[in-house]
């Protein structure tokens, strides 16, 4: 009886350290997609990181920048939720009048480069600039209408933090 437990525990055991080893490569793979699915939203934008220059600087297309921007704001929420992150995709493709794929891939390169100017704050800062330079003032209006909808939608209203970030768009447009 006791061999009869021993084969049963460590069978049991075996089992178990299986399951972790198949839920690790799972991970692995998840993590891989991810990596592959900002490779594929960038090239589908023709963007093409630079050597010696940062990635906010590579923009080209404006709704690129008006992704990042949109998200950076919807994260200096204390904590936004996936209604939030929904209200966004919706306001992306009305106002910027690209299908469900291409708004995905916008939020998905958005975030990238939320990610790669070091935090929410920043990155308002830079991709505002750069819009700027990219878009001229034309691309204030369709800016703030996204920005705008994304937070009526979830039924919130704008925090000091985000007055802060507005205020810094619009210097970055030289708007009033």
């Amino acid at each position: 009886m006791p061999l009869v437990l021993a084969i049963l525990g460590i069978l049991a055991g075996a089992y178990f350290w299986a399951n972790r080893a198949r839920n690790a490569a799972d991970a692995a793979v998840d993590i891989a997609d991810m990596a592959n699915d900002v490779r594929l939203a960038a090239r589908r934008f023709g963007f093409k990181r630079k050597t010696n220059i940062h990635p906010a600087e590579s923009i080209e297309e404006p709704n690129l920048a008006i992704a990042g921007i949109a998200i950076a704001m919807v994260e200096l929420q204390d904590f936004p939720t996936q209604e939030d992150r929904d209200a966004l995709n919706v306001s992306l493709r009305a106002e910027t009048r690209v299908d469900q794929e291409a708004a995905d891939e916008l939020i998905i390169l958005g975030r990238w480069m939320v990610n790669e100017c070091g935090g929410a704050a920043p990155a308002i800062s830079r991709l505002a600039r750069k819009l700027f330079r990219i878009g001229g003032s034309a691309q204030f209006e369709p800016l703030l209408t996204i920005i705008q909808s994304t937070l009526s939608a979830s039924g919130k209203t704008l925090n000091d933090t985000q007055r802060d970030a507005l205020d810094e768009i619009k210097a970055a447009f030289k708007v009033r």
